[in-house]
């Protein structure tokens, strides 16, 4: 019976990324007829554009005919029809969706904006609107974090039976309904308080075939060159880690070692991404030896929480550098999406993602020492740089 037991207790303890119903960061609105909430996301979206991107989540409320209309897009019995409306595109799904699903389909959003009064979100804004309070009273179940009360129109008090549904209301902000500014700047803040925080990992587990030594071995600062590289990090994240084989782990400072094996800095992101879902990683390989502060700050100031990543350009492939790199949680779901797909490329992630793409102030900071002629190269190019100066 024992055996039993511990046999139904065997799943890996995840660390999981912070989802509600649609995204990391989501927030519903209820208590209000749904054209009042339409309104009032329209805002809020409008409002906040050009800083961050905002999905809104509804039911239909089109006509019958229009029902009709998309009904007839499927009635030769396709269960799921794809449009290219040019400027968009649209997906009608016969099936029924759930959370895992629609977490991927906003995947490229900053903030998703709910109509409460169909789906429960992470968080709720709650309307006092005498015209659905009924309503609302049929909806308690959904108010688990209540981050907000606004009064519509002429309401100047909140129902008492909320007051008693809610035991942290006295630290409820309350606002009016109609106060747009107010209310955009609210869900401005929450958003800028919960952008990511930055990680650094040192890509140290390969095992430097092409150099016949352990590149993080090497010194090219006077020290061994992953430690060089873990303080380099250390200087803008958190956190910092090394990424390596579970072999070298004794070996490593702060080790990270790898739980997806056999897939090169693939593997080493995803490794890390496990056991930190919700940081975004600052990736630097061992074999950059050239790296300097600079521009690591560079990347570091023009971080874009909004896009996948954030990466150099390199002036020798043209093609974005992914293991000089800083990856946003977002790109957790879609690295894994890429290896389901049966490609462990890091850079072909990049290539195929909304990233924020820089240029180098320095070439020279994203030249490699993958052979011993490149190792003496760099030590060549270093000396010159000491005799200069």
């Amino acid at each position: 019976m024992d055996s039993h037991k511990k046999q139904h207790q065997k799943h890996a303890k995840l660390a999981r990324p912070s989802y509600g119903q649609f995204h990391r960061q989501e927030w519903g609105i209820v208590g209000t007829p749904c054209g009042n909430i339409q309104q009032l996301a329209d805002t809020i979206i409008e409002r906040l554009s050009d800083t961050y991107k905002i999905g809104y989540v509804d039911a239909d409320h089109a006509s019958e005919e229009n029902g009709k209309e998309e009904e007839g897009a499927r009635k030769h019995g396709a269960s799921m029809v794809y449009t290219d409306k040019i400027g968009y595109h649209r997906f009608d799904v016969e099936a029924q969706m759930t959370p895992f699903q629609y977490r991927m389909q906003f995947l490229e959003q900053d903030a998703v904006i709910v109509n409460g009064n169909h789906f429960h979100a992470a968080r709720q804004i709650v309307v006092i609107d005498s015209k659905k309070e009924e309503s609302l009273k049929r909806k308690l179940k959904r108010l688990d974090n209540v981050v907000l009360i606004l009064l519509a129109g002429d309401e100047k008090v909140v129902y008492p039976w909320l007051k008693d549904v809610l035991s942290n209301f006295d630290d409820i902000p309350k606002m009016k309904l109609e106060d747009e500014a107010g209310i955009s700047i609210m869900i401005e803040k929450q958003l800028s308080a919960a952008q990511a925080p930055l990680y650094g990992l040192v890509l140290a587990g390969g095992k430097s075939q092409r150099m016949g030594e352990d590149k993080g071995a090497l010194e090219y600062h006077g020290i061994p060159q992953r430690k060089y590289v873990y303080q380099l990090l250390s200087n803008f994240c958190k956190e910092t880690y090394t990424s390596c084989r579970p072999d070298q782990a004794d070996d490593m400072i702060n080790p990270l070692a790898d739980t997806f094996i056999g897939l090169g800095p693939f593997g080493g992101i995803l490794s890390a991404f496990q056991q930190h879902p919700n940081a975004a990683w600052l990736v630097l390989a061992c074999d950059l030896p050239l790296m300097d502060e600079a521009t690591l700050e560079k990347l570091v100031a023009y971080r874009n929480h909004s896009k996948v990543a954030t990466a150099f350009n390199s002036p020798v492939t043209e093609f974005p550098e992914p293991l000089i790199a800083i990856w946003e949680p977002r790109s957790y779901p879609r690295l894994l999406e890429f290896l389901a797909q049966g490609y462990s490329c890091p850079r072909k992630v990049l290539i195929n993602s909304d990233i924020e793409l820089l240029d180098p102030e320095d070439a020279n900071t994203l030249r490699n020492a993958n052979t011993p002629a490149e190792k003496e190269a760099i030590k060549d190019y270093l000396q010159q740089q000491k005799n200069v100066q």
